[in-house]
């Protein structure tokens, strides 16, 4: 035997291995003749679940996309990984994405800290991000990641104009998760407000892992606030409008969009939300509106995922995902990654069910700048206060 060609092949052999492992499909990663390969992590267990149904929504968006026939004659195939809303497991979950299933794109993934996990790491491979569903500055520099969700600067300059403008209140207080997420929400807040030559009442800080909010909310009603602007996750909002309550605290509460599927924070505060009549930013359409999309999106539910319930955070998924299939289609059959980058960078005024109009160019990749305000009715109905609005302040 000659044992040099012997360890040459060996090599190429293990090379040939090393790099199926690393990239997945070595040939056409993401994608062959019959499928394109994507991913979405999200908590489908654990305390942020309610969240996870964002991810499932998608998979119905790719499902009624594979019925009409797929993308030129390929189907989606689809992989959601439960991340618990837990980074250390987000990058876990996309490890196992990438290196083991080869996707061509994530499309989605939720939450702030687990996106900042592994945006490094995704922007390394340059894997195609679309969509994260988080509204933090962090994301808007990455040349692989195409923003939907409108940025929280924006959301928090919207709120505080809506309580200033529309509700004629000039008390308010903030107390805001003390994360990106809060602080860039409180940076609009102050933005809108010194524009109206107003002073902030308080911004009091929670951290995510708090359950007893009985100090902070005590320091929120000694400001006397007329209007409290909260940017929490769903079990602390909860906590926190009980504890206000309780004590006699009966602000109008404005919180973020992340909390505008109202049947649910309806249902976990115990039929609060509608009582106080809570408003919120939104960055869909109204779910259980007559809008032609959100009719063919809830009847598709309603046939193919009978066992779930329609809301605002499952319509999230299709958000996320119908910018991303209009760039498939348009790419025709000759499918690459630079093609659809191609297209991707190209979207101009697109406006599905979410904010809008979208439009991307090479460099910028920022996210639509509308949002709604809705309030949550007594059983916890969506009434929508003011349709899609821009945010015209800019951040300095």
């Amino acid at each position: 035997m000659d044992w040099r060609k012997f360890w040459g092949m060996l090599v190429i052999f293990s090379l040939v291995v090393f790099s199926f492992a690393e990239g997945g499909y070595a040939q056409n990663p993401g994608f062959d003749e019959k499928e394109i390969r994507i991913g979405q992590w999200g908590p489908q267990t654990g305390p942020a679940a309610p969240w996870g149904a964002v991810a499932r929504g998608t998979k119905l968006y790719f499902d009624m996309i594979n019925e009409e026939g797929g993308i030129h004659g390929r189907t989606i195939r689809y992989f959601i990984r439960d991340d618990q809303y837990n980074p250390s497991q987000t990058m876990a979950a996309v490890r196992d994405l990438v290196d083991r299933q080869g996707i061509f794109a994530v499309v989605g993934g939720v939450g702030t800290a687990c996106g900042v996990a592994v945006q490094d790491y995704l922007k390394q491979r340059q894997i195609i991000w679309v969509g994260v569903t988080s509204g933090a500055r962090e994301f808007h520099d990455n040349p692989w990641l195409w923003n939907i969700w409108p940025a929280y600067f924006d959301e928090g300059s919207l709120l505080a104009k809506y309580a200033v403008e529309k509700k004629g209140l000039k008390k308010i207080a903030v107390i805001y998760q003390n994360d990106d997420w809060g602080l860039d929400t409180l940076e609009g807040v102050k933005a809108r407000l010194q524009k109206h030559k107003i002073d902030l009442l308080a911004a009091i800080p929670v951290e995510p892992v708090e359950r007893d909010l009985s100090s902070q909310i005590a320091r929120l009603k000694a400001t006397g606030a007329e209007a409290v602007i909260a940017v929490l996750a769903p079990t602390q909002a909860a906590i926190s409008l009980r504890t206000a309550v309780s004590v006699g605290f009966r602000p109008q509460w404005l919180f973020s969009y992340n909390l505008s599927d109202y049947a649910l924070m309806n249902h976990i505060t115990d039929g609060l939300w509608g009582r106080e009549g809570v408003i919120t930013g939104a960055f869909t359409e109204n779910p259980f509106s007559d809008h032609p999309l959100v009719k063919k999106y809830r009847e598709a539910a309603a046939r193919l995922t009978p066992q779930e319930r329609w809301g605002l955070n499952y319509m999230g998924g299709f958000v996320v995902a119908e910018p991303f299939v209009v760039a498939l289609k348009n790419v025709g059959r000759n499918l690459s990654k630079e093609a659809v980058v191609k297209a991707l960078d190209s979207t101009t005024n697109f406006k599905g069910v979410g904010p809008g109009p979208i439009t991307w160019r090479q460099g910028n990749h920022l996210p639509p700048k509308q949002i709604q305000i809705w309030q949550c009715g007594p059983k916890g109905e969506v009434i929508v206060l003011q349709s899609w609005q821009a945010n015209e302040i800019s951040r300095k």
